[in-house]
């Protein structure tokens, strides 16, 4: 009897709402390990003497490690037990971040950086799935929006607890205190049945049949998707730079400290990127259910309104018109954080879901911000990081002009079918 009743512990299923009240906190630790490597630069460049592009390259080496197998966790999570996926990613990323710490040269923080990239895959491939299959059509937006709250407020605290942990005591104590946690919560989802695989969308009865390879190659001519992915792709490209040489580029141009500067962008991280990202998912699901192409609108809105403010922050000629220029950036580039992923998710079949978002993953990173850090670090080494900077907004406004297009199409096919509807009445 005493068996049993653990069986059905095990086997009990967990509430939508603990289910994203769980993953968003662990994909708030995800985040965090992200930006202590940019909050920790100047020190851990010092003490390796390390060039900007040689800097960047820190990032590129986690992004390997992201995108090279984010594949491979795409094509299982679409067919194995999500959630033991989900548990090797989390233990496998914090265990990278603790071993960072360790790094006896470059080299090897290179390949313990690899190893977190890894690890985040897993999480980041699989986690908005579940989150799918939970959430139905009119909620799931909302709910992504919830779960991507995490990347500004996670992000937030890894630039001010890296920023005050290496002021206080060394940038190696820094990764290994943001690894431990995640090494505690890796199995915290396992005594939890997951969700079926489409449940939130299939009628009772109604099956979900496995994706074939053939079925994968269609996401390459589903248009809207690719529009999608590619105006993520240049906004990534910019984000991605813009986050890892923001405090930097504070702390040089404008001679702020290493912990001001870390204060700076964690706190306004944390306002602009929560107030952001809310307001931003709530609106366009609002937007979305007047009319099928309010994601698309939010999407667009907010890079062609953040591409004239970072403008506005790299040519400031004072440290505080600059913040307050990259303030109001990061609010309206977080406008679009839930939106992007809900359409992501919404191009596509449902049996498609986590081969879109690894897809997603892949590309974005493939073409957009494994090179950005590096790339701005080169520029800055022959020229000035205030210069090498520039090509940021310009990557957003490319963005923009993508997202643009996808608005229009969606609001020109939606005119096509109410013609075609008020025809189809007329003629009965």
């Amino acid at each position: 009897m005493e068996c049993r009743a653990k069986r059905v512990v095990r086997n009990k299923a967990i509430s939508p709402f603990w289910l994203l009240f769980i993953l968003s906190g662990v994909n708030l630790l995800n985040f965090l390990d992200r930006s202590v490597l940019s909050a920790v630069r100047t020190p851990l460049a010092g003490d390796f003497g390390l060039s900007y592009g040689e800097s960047g390259r820190a990032v590129t080496a986690f992004m390997i490690g992201y995108f090279v197998t984010s594949p491979f966790f795409g094509y299982l999570g679409d067919r194995l037990s999500r959630k033991w996926l989900i548990a090797t990613g989390i233990f496998v990323w914090s265990l990278g971040t603790v071993l960072t710490g360790f790094a006896g040269g470059f080299t090897t923080l290179l390949c313990y950086r690899v190893m977190v990239g890894f690890g985040e895959a897993s999480y980041a491939t699989i986690s908005p799935s579940l989150i799918s299959d939970t959430f139905g059509p009119l909620k799931r937006n909302n709910a992504l929006t919830i779960f991507y709250v995490a990347v500004p407020v996670g992000s937030a605290l890894g630039y001010i607890v890296g920023g005050e942990i290496a002021a206080h005591s060394d940038w190696r104590h820094a990764f290994i205190w943001a690894g431990l946690p995640g090494l505690a919560l890796a199995l915290i989802l396992l005594p939890f049945r997951e969700p079926r695989r489409g449940q939130s969308d299939l009628k009772a009865g109604e099956t979900l049949s496995k994706p074939t390879f053939s079925d994968f190659l269609k996401l390459f001519r589903t248009l809207d998707y690719m529009l999608v992915i590619w105006g993520y792709v240049a906004n990534t490209f910019a984000v991605g730079a813009f986050a890892f040489w923001g405090p930097t580029f504070l702390e040089k141009v404008h001679h702020l400290s290493n912990a001001d500067a870390n204060r700076f962008f964690g706190s306004a991280l944390v306002v602009a990127g929560l107030t952001g990202t809310l307001l931003g998912g709530f609106v366009a699901t609002a937007w979305q259910r007047r009319h099928p192409a309010g994601y698309a609108r939010m999407l667009t809105g907010s890079v062609l309104l953040a591409a004239p403010l970072a403008l506005g922050a790299f040519l400031a000629s004072s440290a505080g018109m600059a913040m307050s220029f990259l303030a109001v950036a990061m609010f309206a580039l977080f406008l679009s954080a839930g939106p992007v992923n809900t359409l992501i998710l919404e191009t596509v079949p449902v049996n498609l879901r986590a081969s879109a978002m690894v897809l997603s993953i892949f590309m974005i990173h493939l073409f957009g911000d494994i090179w950005s850090p590096e790339i701005v670090g080169r520029l800055a080494d022959y020229s000035t990081l205030q210069k090498a900077v520039l090509i940021l907004p310009a990557s957003l406004v490319v963005s923009g002009l993508l997202w643009l297009s996808l608005a229009l199409k969606t609001a020109r096919a939606h005119r096509n079918n109410l013609s075609a509807q008020i025809v189809t009445n007329e003629k009965s």
